[in-house]
């Protein structure tokens, strides 16, 4: 960092001959204390971020030996990252000449540059905290992801966080820093740098940053069974570094593998039911009995934004946010209490409850480049002479849902654009009144021209920054817990709206979540807040309403869907008709972030990264799930094998194209 204005002669030949300490030297030049003194601000910052989270999100009683082990192995990573941020000063100042940071220009250049970066660096301050508030992580697969649809996400922040309060609070912080880097750096005595005193330095602080690079992981420190606390002690930058770096990554290089053929066949026992026949080879390609003389009934899946269960009544809470649909589950429905979603994002219920498709660590299957032709719901029904439609409130850009659906079984995706004269929008899309309304006279039409259909429909409204139509519901349009009343008001008309049509009586209707609200919870995948309801209505499906307890997931949505039709089908499906008679027993595959498992037997498996595994038992709906401290039973041993089976087998058949029955388009091309 430049110091006060002062003539800089050139070193002499005598003066460069000279033998100068190291330290001494080094803490002479401003520029180099300038190097330390950032490096130091950036630990200091990162460790007061570690600190308040920790005061704000801990758990309720954790060991002091964990907290220690935080706030330590936090520090490491923060040293690493912070002599990163500070190897291309120090490189800088190794390879240009005294008289170049002289200059007017360079000294004004320099102070506009560093003062920039600790804006950046403090905004993305109030960004990891805010970000952490929300999922209960540092920057994760999510954080990826959202720089890619900057329009959604900056608007969207734009609209839920007071923005400009956010950055004048930086901007102070910074004046000060810079006002206290003035007075710490000024020193009266100039002292030129011997070439290799300036090399030592650049080359030391690399060697000592290559050295500390191999003692860290790409997974958060495991200091502790408490995830949040383990996401506590990570860094940001790295986590992000890691996430990205882990798109795409090899499964069978990083996570615990069988023998192929082992895989398939515990795999087939897990899917396999009465009457079904399983095609030859290593395949789940299989056929489910029916009645082929049974009406082509229509399915409409109405997916909601992050609906999970803990906002309804009927599923346990006392000051409901759902009356209406609390009513038509209990009163008109088949309500599933015992469900859980795949993740927690909108994509992975996608892929879920459409292809049920296990949750492989990485992107979801909506946004890979080989789900050109993928098994789906409307896959099999377009076989069996369905028209097949999906309406989108948002872009269908965003995470690639319209590419996925119109490649994948879907003849039309209406998406924001479509809609002429929505009655509101917010940056995510149009809302939950319009989505139905439109959705309502895409069904009304196709039973009026005497086509079977299934219809899909992703609502928006229930997502930061909690905003609706006014005067719908009491309550002002703003916060969460008033947007999904209005969520819940807008199903109730939406159903209002339906029984007044002809096709009431030969449609299913699936209510289901997408996700639950936010992620909380100890364990590597928090499987209690990933808690989600499926109610099933219309008369054609339910003819006395009923509660299900089966364990299932976003897998069994449309197996279920498709049992109740009750017309034979060809399947490659994970999941399975959970109101079959109870052959065999529930799951539920979940993922949180590079973390992939299954809920099963009370007891939830963890499959991490480096051939990582941790076995939970418990009960989710309590939150008492306890990472076991000894070895597995042979039971326990027997279920980490299914699970290892299942996830090896859903990567084997997507990485090779192999999830799918209908020929993939590339092979259609004449040569």
């Amino acid at each position: 960092m430049p110091e006060k204005p002062v003539a800089a002669p050139e070193p002499s030949p005598a003066e460069t001959a000279q033998p100068t300490a190291v330290p001494a030297t080094l803490f002479k030049s401003a520029r180099y204390r300038f190097a330390l003194f950032w490096l130091v601000s950036l630990v200091l910052g990162w460790a007061m971020l570690r600190t308040y989270l920790f005061a704000r999100f801990h758990s309720q009683s954790p060991a002091a030996l964990d907290i220690l082990g935080a706030f330590i192995s936090g520090l490491h990573r923060d040293a690493l990252v912070a002599l990163v941020y500070t190897l291309p000063w120090l490189w800088s100042l190794w390879f240009l000449s005294e008289r170049f940071w002289f200059r007017p220009s360079v000294k004004t250049g320099v102070w506009v540059l560093t003062s920039l970066a600790a804006f950046y660096l403090v905004f993305m301050l109030f960004v990891e905290y805010f970000f952490f508030e929300e999922f209960k992580s540092r920057f994760n697969t999510v954080a990826v992801d959202y720089l890619l649809y900057p329009h959604e996400v900056f608007v969207n922040i734009w609209d839920s966080y007071n923005v400009p309060i956010v950055l004048a609070a930086c901007l102070a912080i910074v004046i000060g820093w810079a006002w206290l880097a003035r007075r710490v750096l000024y020193h009266p005595e100039i002292t030129p740098l011997r070439t290799s005193t300036k090399a030592l330095a650049a080359l030391g602080m690399t060697a000592l940053a290559v050295c500390l690079s191999f003692t860290v992981s790409f997974k958060a420190p495991e200091i502790s069974k408490d995830r949040t606390l383990r996401e506590i002690a990570n860094n940001g930058s790295l986590s992000f570094i890691a996430a990205f770096w882990t798109r795409h990554l090899d499964y069978s290089a990083f996570y615990l593998t069988l023998d192929k053929q082992e895989a398939y066949q515990r795999t087939r026992q897990l899917l396999s039911e009465p009457g079904v026949r399983f095609a030859d080879g290593q395949s789940i390609r299989r056929s489910i009995p029916g009645d082929p003389s049974r009406p082509k009934l229509n399915i409409v899946i109405i997916l909601e934004e992050s609906l999970g269960s803990e906002f309804w009544g009927c599923l346990g809470r006392p000051d409901t946010l759902t009356p209406c649909m609390d009513k038509l589950a209990t009163e008109e429905g088949l309500l599933f209490a015992n469900l859980y979603a795949s993740g927690n994002r909108t994509v992975r219920g996608m892929e879920g409850v459409l292809s049920s498709f296990p949750p492989l660590p990485g992107d979801s299957i909506v946004k890979r480049d080989r789900s050109d032709n993928v098994e789906t719901v409307a896959r099999v029904l377009k076989r069996d002479g369905y028209e097949t439609f999906f309406v989108y409130g948002g872009r269908g850009l965003f995470d690639g849902m319209r590419s996925y659906a119109v490649r994948n079984g879907y003849d039309r995706f209406i998406e924001q654009k479509d809609f002429k004269k929505p009655v509101f929008t917010t940056i995510w899309g149009v809302s939950d009144e319009d989505l139905f309304g439109r959705g309502i006279e895409e069904m009304h039409a196709l039973h009026a021209a005497g086509k079977p259909f299934l219809a899909t429909l992703l609502t928006v409204s229930n997502h930061k920054p909690y905003t609706y139509p006014p005067g719908r519901i009491p309550e002002p349009p703003k916060g969460r817990a008033n947007v999904v009343k209005y969520t819940d008001y807008a199903l109730g008309k939406f159903f209002e709206l339906a029984k007044k049509e002809a096709f009431w009586t030969n449609t299913i209707f699936a209510v289901v979540a997408d996700h639950g609200d936010r992620v909380y919870g100890k364990q590597s995948i928090p499987i209690r807040s990933y808690e989600i309801p499926l109610v099933i209505l219309g008369p054609a499906a339910v003819k006395a309403p009923a509660r299900e307890t089966m364990l299932g997931g976003s897998l069994d949505v449309s197996p279920t869907l498709l049992g109740l039709v009750g017309r034979p089908y060809e399947s490659m499906f994970f999941g399975r008709d959970l109101l079959k008679p109870a052959g065999s027993e529930g799951r539920a595959p979940v993922n949180h972030n590079r973390d992939v498992g299954m809920f099963a037997r009370d007891r939830l498996v963890v499959l991490g990264l480096m051939q990582g595994v941790e076995i939970y038992d418990g009960a989710p709906h309590t939150g008492e799930m306890k990472l076991i401290g000894r070895s597995p039973t042979p039971e326990e041993a027997e279920l980490q094998r299914d699970v290892t089976a299942l996830y090896q087998v859903a990567d084997d058949l997507y990485v090779n194209r192999r999830f799918a029955l209908d020929p993939s388009p590339q092979s259609a091309v004449a040569p």
